[in-house]
């Protein structure tokens, strides 16, 4: 799946349990693309509705892109944009459906599925998102890009970086500022990462007996 010697922390308690939200980075370190890339290409193992993938990433990891980082945040995310190794945006893909027959086309062509199974995919679900309404469309993308967001943080961890979800930023601006079709795309997440250079605060959580119905 990807290059499994930059996997620094495979121990899932350790990946999971102790990610914490860093917001300090030190300023020096540099992860390469194809690390970067790796991490993403992990994340996206992550399950969608459909199958559809309704997910779209801009990295910022050089000057100028992390200037557009910048000025799209609100002040209180300023440290992370400006220590961090990148920041990448996690957009949803509202318009995913379009692709839809090349993700089955390909998966019958390799064998993994019939033809007859390919055909009743499309006849069940793409009638679903072609007559579907915007509201719908955007529910469905952002419930897929919160699920490879989760998914990124702790591949972020399990490469031995650190990170900060953030969504404190103008949603307005966003797409427009990245390069990309704000009809199209709507912002879900901003995720920094990098090497910590702060001991970050380990927060509280609710007891989940409080928060759990069985019926």
């Amino acid at each position: 799946m990807s290059a499994t010697n930059n996997l620094v922390n495979n121990e899932y308690t350790d990946v999971m349990l102790n990610r914490h939200s860093v917001r300090k980075f030190q300023k020096d370190v540099k992860i390469s693309r194809d690390e970067i890339m790796d991490m993403l290409k992990e994340a996206t193992t992550a399950p969608s509705a459909c199958n559809l993938q309704s997910w779209h990433f801009v990295v910022c990891d050089d000057e100028e892109g992390m200037k557009k980082a910048r000025s799209v945040m609100m002040p209180f995310n300023y440290p992370q944009c400006d220590t961090s190794s990148a920041v990448i945006f996690i957009l949803g893909d509202t318009q995913s459906h379009l692709k839809y027959r090349d993700v089955w086309n390909k998966a019958c062509e390799d064998g993994r599925i019939t033809p007859e199974k390919r055909d009743e995919i499309f006849n069940t679900f793409l009638p679903l998102y072609e007559h579907a309404d915007r509201s719908f469309l955007e529910k469905d993308a952002t419930i897929d890009a919160s699920m490879v967001a989760m998914q990124l943080l702790l591949a972020i961890r399990a490469h031995g970086y650190e990170a900060n979800p953030m969504a404190g930023y103008y949603p307005d601006k966003i797409a427009e500022t990245l390069g990309l079709d704000k009809e199209r795309y709507i912002p879900v997440e901003a995720i920094a990462l990098g090497k910590s250079d702060e001991t970050p605060l380990e927060s509280v959580r609710y007891d989940v007996k409080e928060l759990t119905d069985f019926c």
